[in-house]
């Protein structure tokens, strides 16, 4: 099982260039976790796409019913006082935004205090570079 970032998951509804990278992870190993919110982060980055025109209308409509197959299938990282106390701590140790914040922190309680061996799919620079820092080994490499 990997935790997965909303990064790393819009490649896999939407035609992009780390697509196939993306796709074979998960191929690979389809035990997704992610945080409560991702799938919502998701829907945000579908809808942006779509008003700035880079997705059209029957391109969303795909996407999201790829969404929907994978949020069935996927197990989540529930919010509560742990989450939001380890996001607050990351966000005094790494630049950070809040979302992202979250979504590490969210792993943190995933891996039960015990990153060593485990593997956050990311493909944002600066949650990647707090994940390694937090003991996570961050793909793709």
């Amino acid at each position: 099982m990997r935790f997965w970032d909303t990064s790393a998951i819009v490649p896999l509804l939407v035609s992009e260039p780390r697509s196939a990278t993306a796709r074979q992870l998960a191929a690979d190993d389809p035990g997704i976790i992610v945080w409560w919110a991702a799938r919502t982060e998701c829907v945000s980055a579908l809808t942006r796409r779509r008003r700035e025109g880079v997705l059209t209308a029957a391109g969303e409509r795909a996407a999201r019913r790829i969404l929907v197959l994978l949020a069935a299938e996927w197990s989540e990282v529930l919010p509560g006082d742990g989450v939001r106390e380890r996001a607050e701590r990351l966000l005094s140790t790494h630049s950070l935004r809040a979302a992202d914040a979250f979504q590490l922190a969210a792993a943190l309680l995933w891996s039960r205090g015990d990153t060593q061996g485990l593997e956050l799919v990311c493909l944002d620079s600066r949650l990647r570079e707090a994940a390694l820092r937090e003991g996570f080994r961050p793909l793709p490499d």
